[in-house]
């Protein structure tokens, strides 16, 4: 990968050019940019949940400032599926310009549709479906049927006079899935003999040998651990699962027990599924929660969200007996998802508490009660030979997953040349069969915390991870400037660092010697004088305590 910036030249006529804003070198915020004759395209615009070095960040966007100041070029969004990671910062594109039309499934825009609902926005929405065809602009869109763990997940073909792109978004190759809709290969074959010119694979599994099992094989094992277990069951998964949340529904009827879901994404989005008929809820299993926390223990069932160990979320928060759901012992609770990388130590966290408080814990590490979503590498393998492709831009994946698809694509014939790992915001051109790297675009994270969207830093979250690691000390002083005496302190406060303050008596001589020196080498000025005292008392910390706290000193002129 090259992270060297490279501003891109200005775009030839006849040339497609595609621009990653996010999902590369990552799990989520997916969103690819295709511009054409001064037109742009774009297929996802998702969101990136926060890691442990991230504190106080409750998402993380794509980089919109490639498009900001062309935003009424856009001819429309396509989204591929109904998962955050895919849909979740479309209210915050449009928050920048109201009226981009949404494309994608019904299930997806009534997902989309709900959650800006809660952001007062009223979209412009289309509804497609597989086999359709529909031009957006100089785009011409054929749209796919492919599997994934949502319903009515599509792949959309790209058509411009530079060429065919083929862009899958999540998929995977289930041969026995539950809704009986199948990865269109006969599509797929279609479009590989009309000729992809670049193919953009779901890049997430690409690391891992074989195929994805069948989520059929799940629903008998999570019937058998719901039928073993003596009291109340707790099942945690995403809150756009519908396939998974069905095999619980199947499984909890089956042992005669009702189920409340739990949390308000959770709430919503089964609410939605089951009005388009996308769930199929058996008349009286569903009780509200104040209800089934009333009801026998071994007579219920919780569905609910916190997979990833969120730490607001509801597993969470019962682990942390935050919650009006109080698991004690002998409460069973699944967690019927996969580890997105980068979650794992806040997942075994939970995993740990609920432990403590009696549970029983069952999860992917020590039962079948998960399978991914996304192609192995042996179903990459067979896309790869069926749809032949000219160029190849592995996306949706951490940086290992986008060098194995790319080897993948290698060893079935792809020439290394034209396979291109890239880093997000890595610019392609795309004319006369050929794709090449042209550019590489200044990409980084936009922070959305509470209710500010791009005013946290890097910087700021440094800050934050100091204070959290290492703890605060403040120092106040009242000095001629003239002679650098001390008038008034050095007083010191520290917090999270000791907490008895005459730690410190051994450093205030040192800031009393160190700023009558400074003043009379010239210094004079309040800044100065504060770098000084930093200094002084950051070494000093350093060297007694092996500590590197935030040090604020306020200096004042007596």
């Amino acid at each position: 990968m090259n992270a060297a910036l490279l501003t891109p030249p200005a775009l030839e006529s006849g040339t497609l050019r595609v621009y990653p804003l996010g999902g590369l070198g990552e799990i989520g915020r997916n969103m690819t940019v295709y511009e054409y004759e001064g037109k742009l395209l774009i297929v996802d615009c998702g969101v990136l949940f926060p890691e442990e070095h991230q504190p106080g960040v409750d998402l993380i966007l794509p980089d919109f400032a490639p498009i900001r100041e062309r935003l009424q070029d856009v001819v429309g969004v396509v989204l591929t599926h109904g998962h955050e990671d895919h849909i979740g910062a479309v209210p915050y594109l449009l928050k920048l310009r109201g009226d981009i039309p949404l494309m994608g499934s019904r299930l997806t825009l009534a997902l989309v549709e709900a959650k800006l609902k809660e952001h007062r926005i009223q979209p412009q929405t289309r509804v497609v479906a597989a086999d359709q065809t529909d031009r957006f602009g100089p785009f011409e869109l054929e749209f796919v049927a492919v599997n994934h763990s949502i319903p009515d997940a599509l792949a959309v073909a790209i058509r411009t006079p530079a060429g065919l792109v083929l862009h899958t978004g999540d998929f995977k190759m289930d041969q026995l899935p539950l809704d009986g809709r199948i990865t269109d290969l006969r599509a797929f074959a279609r479009l590989g003999e009309e000729g992809v010119d670049l193919f953009l694979p779901d890049s997430t599994n690409a690391d891992t040998p074989g195929f994805t099992p069948l989520e059929r094989e799940i629903g008998p094992i999570l019937e058998n651990v719901i039928s073993r277990a003596t009291k109340r069951v707790i099942v945690a998964s995403f809150s756009s699962h519908v396939h998974r949340v069905q095999q619980v529904l199947d499984a909890a009827v089956a042992n005669e027990r009702h189920v409340a879901f739990v949390g308000r994404s959770m709430v919503r989005n089964m609410g939605i599924a089951a009005d388009l008929g996308y769930l199929h809820v058996p008349p009286g299993v569903i009780v509200d929660l104040k209800t089934a926390i009333t009801m026998p223990d071994d007579r219920v069932v919780f569905m609910s969200t916190g997979s990833q160990g969120e730490p607001m979320a509801v597993l969470s928060r019962m682990a942390n007996q935050d919650h009006q759901i109080e698991v004690g012992s002998g409460d069973t609770v699944i967690l019927a998802s996969s580890l997105i990388p980068g979650n794992e130590n806040a997942v075994y966290r939970v995993i740990n508490g609920l432990i403590k408080l009696g549970a029983n814990v069952v999860h992917k590490g020590n039962a079948k009660v998960h399978t991914s979503g996304h192609a192995s590498a042996g179903e990459l393998l067979y896309c790869f030979n069926i749809i032949k492709p000219r160029n190849v831009l592995p996306v949706h994946g951490e940086a290992r997953h986008l060098r194995a698809a790319a080897d993948l694509a290698i060893e079935t014939g792809v020439e290394p040349s034209r396979t291109i790992i890239g880093d997000n915001g890595v610019v392609v051109d795309l004319k006369n069969g050929v794709a090449k790297v042209v550019g590489q675009l200044d990409i980084g994270f936009v922070y959305v915390d509470g209710s500010t969207v791009g005013e946290i830093t890097d910087a700021d979250l440094k800050d934050r991870r100091i204070l959290a690691e290492e703890g605060f000390i403040s120092i106040f002083i009242a000095i001629d400037t003239q002679t650098g005496k001390c008038i008034v302190g050095p007083e010191i406060q520290a917090r999270g660092f000791a907490e008895d303050d005459s730690v410190f008596d051994g450093v205030r001589p040192q800031i009393v010697k160190a700023l009558e020196e400074a003043a009379k080498n010239g210094t004079n000025d309040q800044h100065g004088f504060q770098q000084i005292v930093r200094r002084t008392v950051g070494r000093w910390v350093n060297s007694q305590h092996r500590r590197r706290p935030m040090i604020i000193p306020v200096v004042i002129e007596a």
